[in-house]
């Protein structure tokens, strides 16, 4: 590994921590090996990780416990996205924002997570008890049929820069009406990251938010810690530092200041 050029602070803004003390649910037949917060620090202990979101995996489901309790391990810089089913309740929302989660995911790829027919319902009441936004596992070429809802939406990311060329088109209009997007999973996608990124950048500075995906379960190509410089190469540096750690604090709001 060449000596990584970054001289900026990192706001991991997607990956995973699973610990087998909670409980996991096989996902299409696939359980993950543990990847605890001590794992995840030693992983990325050569990053300048200053914060980051635990995001809840689909052999995670609407497991709550683990998420609380690794937001709590790793601090106050961190927060949570998980999973919920329509019938939360209110009271519960503002427990899980009180304890740092800032997002619901919908896994539209792999499931565990509630179905895409309750998407805009959950969608705006979590945003308006909680003020938390929205975000999808989907192949961007699933997008022009969720594209209405989506656009209508008042918080949205969208993960791994949508997965697909195609449909990658529907992902750039989206960003045209505020839309995120998660810089992360280069080894999931089938085109080359640097020219999507500087598309969705040129529409939207504020849109593009790096992540790890460590521990990168089931990717083609898991995170190499070089995958830094592939933005630090391709963008000037307040570009960089935007994706790299400004848009996401912005974004997911941690409760201690950084």
């Amino acid at each position: 590994m060449r000596m990584l050029k970054n001289e900026i602070m990192i706001f991991d803004s997607h990956f995973h921590i699973i610990d087998d003390r909670f409980p996991l649910v096989a996902n299409q037949g696939y359980l993950p090996n543990n990847f605890t917060c001590a794992d995840y620090l030693e992983r990325a202990r050569k990053l300048k990780i200053a914060g980051g979101a635990i995001v809840s995996g689909s052999f995670q489901a609407f497991d709550q416990s683990y998420l609380v309790a690794a937001i709590e391990d790793l601090g106050p810089t961190f927060v949570g996205v998980t999973q919920l089913p329509a019938s939360v309740s209110d009271e519960e929302i503002m427990r899980l924002d009180a304890a740092g989660v800032r997002a619901v995911r919908f896994n539209l790829k792999r499931g565990g997570s509630e179905g895409v027919e309750r998407l805009d319902d959950l969608a705006r009441r979590v945003h308006e008890i909680a003020g938390w936004h929205v975000e999808l596992y989907i192949d961007s070429r699933h997008l022009t049929e969720l594209y209405c809802i989506l656009v209508a939406l008042p918080s949205v990311s969208i993960d791994h820069l949508g997965l697909s060329r195609t449909g990658f088109d529907t992902l750039l209009k989206l960003v045209e009406h505020g839309m995120h997007v998660k810089a992360t999973g280069f080894g999931r996608v089938d085109f080359d990251v640097v020219p999507a990124m500087k598309a969705i950048v040129s529409i939207n500075p504020d849109a593009l938010m790096f992540g790890t995906d460590l521990p990168s379960t089931r990717a083609d190509r898991p995170f190499r810690d070089e995958d830094v410089n592939v933005i630090l190469d391709a963008f000037d540096e307040e570009s960089a530092r935007k994706i790299l750690y400004e848009n996401a604090v912005a974004f997911y709001r941690p409760q201690a200041a950084m």
